[in-house]
């Protein structure tokens, strides 16, 4: 019998978990409905700016988040988007990096969100092309950051359930 040699990538992940108080079909809903996202996404004090946002697959999103303040060396950060796999409600699979002609930031991310009992649990899954370049990215915040960007996820999708 053949042996099959699947490499783990765990080395080169970045992969945080959050259930949240909201169902499935809201979550999907401040993930791509128009002008949901810009109201939570980015650590706590940064805003985003959209440009472009077309949720299909082969469709991209052209956003900059804005710092607020100039500790991370930079305030305005532009970020693409392009999304390779959409699964609604279940799974958003997009190739991320940052909007440059010859992009230096790049990583692939794969958002899963699983129904428990009504509520949600999401899983960001970032696979970076090496371990250097996920490690850089944990150093410059990452971790803390996507923290951060579920935790106001979630305070916007309580204002969601209650406008419903």
């Amino acid at each position: 019998m053949a042996e099959t040699n699947v490499a783990s990538t765990a080395d080169r992940e970045i992969v945080i978990t959050r259930t949240v108080d909201a169902p499935r079909t809201l979550v999907w809903q401040a993930w791509t409905q128009p002008g949901q996202i810009e109201q939570w996404w980015g650590p706590n004090g940064f805003r985003t700016t959209t440009y472009e946002r077309s949720v299909k697959v082969g469709g991209v999103w052209r956003f900059t988040m804005h710092g607020p303040d100039a500790r991370y060396g930079a305030t305005d950060f532009p970020n693409r988007i392009i999304y390779r796999e959409i699964v609604k409600p279940e799974r958003l699979v997009y190739d991320h990096d940052d909007d440059a002609p010859s992009p230096t930031h790049v990583f692939h991310a794969t958002i899963t969100f699983e129904d428990d009992n009504g509520r949600t649990k999401i899983t960001l899954r970032s696979l970076f092309p090496t371990v250097e370049a996920r490690d850089a990215t944990i150093k410059f915040g990452a971790v803390e950051g996507g923290k951060q960007t579920l935790a106001r996820m979630e305070a916007h999708l309580a204002v969601m359930k209650s406008q419903a």
